[in-house]
């Protein structure tokens, strides 16, 4: 209790000290200001909070009144998770620029896009390069009135900030530069024209726009690349976009080079990082490709070791580059051998006469030779320098994973014997040499003397989140506006996990206290169950052994054939085609006490969960179980409790006896996740059953009625894509609102302590 009460009076001191330093006097914000710091102290560092507060009090000296304010109060920690609070000072210098100029009213719609835009770019040099980007929109844009001492604001800026998040879904930096760049160009002497065409009504406007789509995006497939870079390496490095093809100049009096970009991916202490578009080549797609960039990545994360770069010189560099990029080649081949002929396609292959040593250096040529060879045995060159360390090399790697220092000495030994005079000539032969999946290799080096080039790749990503994110990578979904009739594109972050277990003998004891209704149920059941069982054999894995299968392989694996693997059989019951998942609404009000109970709506809601997975598994059903909560739209929390593929046991009874409440109930995002799931499953009939106990509602939207609209969208999506939605739902006064959301397909139970009764019974109804 002692600590308890020293928790609350340290967090007084701080919400007052918060509210000194940001020295705001609208009344509006102290509504949102305790919820604003809590998420703010859990998202940014004590300094980052320091900036955050800083930067709200300049906007609510700014004369703009409080909506800047609360737009920005409630954004940045946010924005700040997805780019860094570095990128803080570019966000408030363009406010700065926005205030000095007549474009003081698009402050409000640069602060409310801001996170949309953040979402779609996900790092920082991407964020300074689109505030950049407006900022040069603005100045081009807006002008003087002729033979008055006034200017006015630019017409096309407010429509640009509208539809920034929406181009940026399928443009990069540059494809946007190109776009506006145009825009501004054509239209620059025709206000109403500008406004048509930054709001992409104007049909030159949506021809540019299709001409600047091209190529993979990351951001499109930042979600699964990442899966995939779980699944695959068991590495957790978030990815990171970086621009590419910005060749624009900073418009003005006094013209400067856009900040330069790399042109290969590298990690460093933020992440992977990535370019942020791809476009097919070499028969390979775009996305094939970034897997490849990811693998060979992520493969140095694994089996390289730095080395000391003072010791050697930067052609000595470059050989042991080369060596150690195919050493790791080699191994994920070995690891991933479909990847070879991804590898194969992308990688160059120089013509052995390409380059005259005699007026070029031609090391970088014969590396990349060298390369093809170990990548590609059937390479075709005929130099016997080439075949005699391509042959070295596969010894080498022949006794293990060998290592970086190994490499070394081999990439040393190569430029000793074929070292050429004309290695020192100036001009370098760079056709086919580039190797664009690779990195570049910074990871490799370490240095005696700190220098510019030094990486500190100990330090960790500051990158503070509460402790509650979830472990994989968030998905973004839409939001329906009733009020515009529009979606708020990727307004939702929902993050998933496994839930963490408990302890399965709740569970047990639950279901042996309503053994009785078990008993009754069990009656039902019998009737319900398919009899037509039928048989499929051909089974790797099946409940029984296939005598005549079983057999027949045996009789071809004494005859020297390959024999067949699949000698079980299983059973399945074709009178039911069915997948049902079950959504929990564990949000905060199931903690509370039932009327004349010890027992919480959370505890009833275990019995008659238990009781229910009971029923399905009895009849044999594809059945899984998730809950959901939510506290703001950024974070959507979907747990999983059961996955269709699992059995009902102790492992799942142990998850379901740790579910405990959570926060608000945003249940838009987690019905379209869950048919993201039941999408999946190959049946005939899919339902998702809805058990909550109050209306969609969260903190961030005082708008109640919106959710409800969301939701009611979100059910009318599902049906959409032939899955039935069904609501049990324990609130009362459910009628208010719950058929507004799922039509006549729901059910109130006034009486919450027949729950467990009364959910298998509709579920048995509903499948009947």
């Amino acid at each position: 209790m002692v600590a308890e009460a020293s928790h609350d009076d340290a967090w007084e001191q701080s919400l007052a000290s918060g509210r000194a330093q940001l020295a705001c006097r609208f009344p509006q914000v102290d509504e949102v200001f305790a919820d604003c710091l809590r998420a703010a102290s859990s998202t940014l560092s004590p300094a980052g909070v320091s900036d955050y507060l800083d930067c709200g009090r300049f906007l609510g000296r700014m004369g703009r009144g409080v909506e800047p304010v609360l737009i920005f109060l409630a954004e940045w920690p946010q924005i700040a998770r997805l780019v860094g609070e570095g990128a803080l000072p570019g966000v408030r210098q363009a406010l700065h620029s926005l205030a000095r100029s007549p474009n003081g009213k698009a402050i409000a719609p640069f602060l409310q896009s801001l996170a949309g835009v953040a979402r779609r770019l996900a790092a920082a040099e991407p964020m300074q390069h689109y505030l950049d980007l407006t900022l040069e929109l603005m100045q081009r844009t807006s002008g003087s009135i002729h033979g008055i001492h006034q200017t006015y604001a630019s017409p096309g800026l407010p429509a640009f900030l509208a539809q920034a998040p929406v181009l940026l879904a399928s443009l990069t930096i540059a494809g946007l530069r190109n776009w506006v760049d145009y825009g501004v160009r054509t239209h620059a002497e025709h206000p109403q024209r500008q406004s048509a065409y930054f709001s992409l009504h104007s049909a030159d406007s949506r021809a540019v726009f299709q001409r600047e789509r091209h190529g993979t995006l990351l951001v499109d497939h930042e979600h699964l690349l990442g899966l995939g870079l779980r699944a695959l390496w068991d590495d957790p490095a978030p990815l990171v976009p970086y621009p590419t093809g910005l060749t624009a100049t900073w418009p003005g009096t006094s013209e400067r080079p856009a900040p330069a970009t790399v042109d290969c991916p590298y990690y460093d202490a933020d992440g992977i990082r990535l370019p942020d578009v791809l476009d097919d080549a070499h028969g390979v797609r775009g996305i094939d490709r970034y897997q490849a960039a990811l693998a060979h990545i992520a493969g140095h994360r694994r089996w390289s070791q730095p080395l000391i770069a003072d010791n050697f010189s930067p052609q000595q560099r470059l050989a042991i580059e080369t060596f150690e990029d195919s050493r790791i080649e080699t191994l994920i081949v070995r690891r991933y051998p479909g990847l070879r002929r991804i590898f194969l396609a992308l990688h160059p292959q120089p013509l052995e006469d390409a380059c005259d040593p005699t007026l070029v250096c031609c090391l970088r040529h014969r590396l990349a030779m060298l390369s093809r060879a170990i990548l590609d045995p059937q390479h075709g060159y005929r130099d016997a320098d080439l075949h005699d360390f391509a042959g070295r090399f596969a010894l080498t790697m022949a006794g293990g994973e060998a290592r970086s220092e190994a490499m070394a000495a081999l990439a040393l030994a190569y430029l000793a014997r074929t070292r050429r005079a004309g290695d020192q000539l100036p001009t370098v032969h760079f056709t086919d040499t580039r190797v664009d999946y690779r990195d570049d290799n910074r990871h490799l080096w370490r240095y005696h003397e700190l220098s510019d080039d030094e990486e500190f790749f100990a330090t960790p990503r500051a990158r503070q989140v509460a402790n509650e994110i979830m472990h994989l990578p968030p998905r973004h979904y839409p939001e329906w506006d009733y009020r515009s009739q529009s979606y708020r594109l990727d307004w939702v972050s929902l993050y998933e996990s496994l839930h963490a277990p408990g302890d399965a003998t709740l569970i047990d004891r639950l279901l042996t206290k309503h053994a009785r209704l078990a008993r009754r149920l069990q009656r039902l059941l019998d009737l319900l169950r398919p009899q037509d069982r039928v048989r499929v054999r051909y089974q790797e894995d099946g409940a029984d052994l296939d005598h005549d299968l079983a057999l027949r392989s045996l009789a071809d694996l004494r005859s020297g054939a390959v024999p067949d693997p699949r000698i079980n059989f299983s059973h399945r019951t074709s009178g039911r085609n069915l997948a049902v998942l079950l959504l929990l609404d564990l949000s905060r009000s199931l903690g509370d006490p039932l009327p004349e109970s010890s027992q919480t709506i959370l505890e009833l809601g275990q019995e008659a969960v238990a009781l229910l997975a009971w029923a399905i598994e009895q009849l044999g059903d594809a059945f899984a179980i998730a809950g959901f909560h939510s506290d703001t739209r950024h974070e959507v929390r979907y747990l999983h409790l059961k996955g269709f593929s699992e059995p009902w046991g102790e492992t799942v009874k142990r998850r379901l006896a740790a579910i405990r409440p959570g926060d608000s109930t945003r249940m838009g995002a987690a019905l379209r996740h869950a048919a993201h799931y039941l999408q999946a499953r190959p049946a005939g009939k899919k339902l998702l059953l809805v058990l909550t106990d109050g209306q969609p509602a969260d903190v961030d939207e005082p708008d109640e009625r919106r959710l409800i609209e969301d939701a009611r969208k979100a059910v009318g999506e599902l049906d959409g894509q032939g899955i039935f939605t069904f609501c049990i739902s324990l609130d009362r006064q459910a009628d208010d609102y719950v058929g507004d959301i799922f039509g006549r397909r729901y059910s109130v139970i006034d009486h919450i302590e027949r729950l467990p009764q009364r959910l298998p019974e509709l579920f048995m109804a509903l499948t009947r």
